[in-house]
């Protein structure tokens, strides 16, 4: 994989984040009953930022869960054998709440989709709304963001990473080709 260019560094992702935050509490008018749930692994740490935003902006905390999707992928059959599971968490009722799910990039809308499947598998929420931090196209299923932090046409040879500290030890988004 060659990296062709840094879409976007600490301080972008900070005020696109910054401004999700915003577009959630004023989209849902305020927080009340309002849950982020990050999408294993890099929706999780992206979903902390923005809780801790809107605890900023708002003076009270949202709800917060993360969520595993590994077994309501419709590729399970062709990971490896032994996938590595991650845990979800959500502790609070899922019925009746409004749930916004965070993930770093939005591609056919896959994941997405299982994400969704996952949510409905645990109760009936009044609303799910999807924020990414990259919106890259080359959408497969009818599925679109309600928050966005950037969007990015890019090929279908190229890649987007998205850089965490908490796995990568660092903060920013790449654009890489893929090795042919």
């Amino acid at each position: 994989m060659q990296i062709k260019s840094v879409l976007m560094d600490s301080t972008a992702m900070q005020r696109a984040l910054m401004r999700i935050a915003h577009e959630i509490i004023e989209k849902n008018r305020g927080i009340e009953n309002l849950a982020l749930v990050g999408i294993q692994r890099r929706g999780v740490p992206l979903a902390k930022t923005l809780a801790e935003m809107i605890t900023e902006i708002e003076g009270h905390k949202p709800l917060e869960g993360t969520l595993d999707i590994t077994f309501y992928r419709d590729d399970l059959s062709h990971l490896t054998g032994h996938p590595i599971i991650n845990s979800t968490n959500l502790p609070f009722n899922v019925n009746r709440t409004t749930i916004v799910l965070v993930d770093d990039v939005l591609f056919t809308g896959r994941t997405a989709r299982a994400a969704i499947d996952a949510i409905f598998d645990l109760g009936r929420p009044a609303k799910i709304q999807l924020a990414v931090l990259v919106d890259r196209g080359h959408r497969e299923l009818p599925i679109k963001p309600d928050y966005v932090g950037k969007n990015v046409p890019t090929s279908s040879r190229e890649q987007i990473l998205v850089q965490v500290p908490e796995y990568d030890g660092a903060e920013q988004v790449l654009l890489a080709d893929r090795k042919a």
